[in-house]
């Protein structure tokens, strides 16, 4: 059976050079995390208010039923631009 003492040291060895501290390294931490995490969960509730307000959102044009457009709406009596 092999000797397991070389792994378990080569182990021991990764495991030290993780928790050894530098101070010219600056990393995110877990405040990062918490605000990044709360970043996340504020986009996620915009777009699912997004999508509920998108949803009630009516995209037929009603129309009108006394005739009572204004001048130039209805495409053919309009000021037209000049060609040329």
């Amino acid at each position: 059976m092999p000797d397991m003492s070389a792994s378990a040291s080569l182990a021991t060895t990764h495991l030290v050079t993780l928790a050894e501290f530098d101070k010219n390294k600056v990393t995110p931490g877990v405040l990062g995390f918490i605000v990044f995490a709360a970043m996340a969960l504020a986009v996620w509730v915009l777009m699912k208010s997004m999508n509920r307000h998108m949803g009630k959102v009516d995209f037929k044009e009603a129309s009108d039923p006394e005739g009572n457009t204004p001048k130039g709406a209805s495409g053919s009596g309009g000021p037209h631009p000049s060609k040329g």
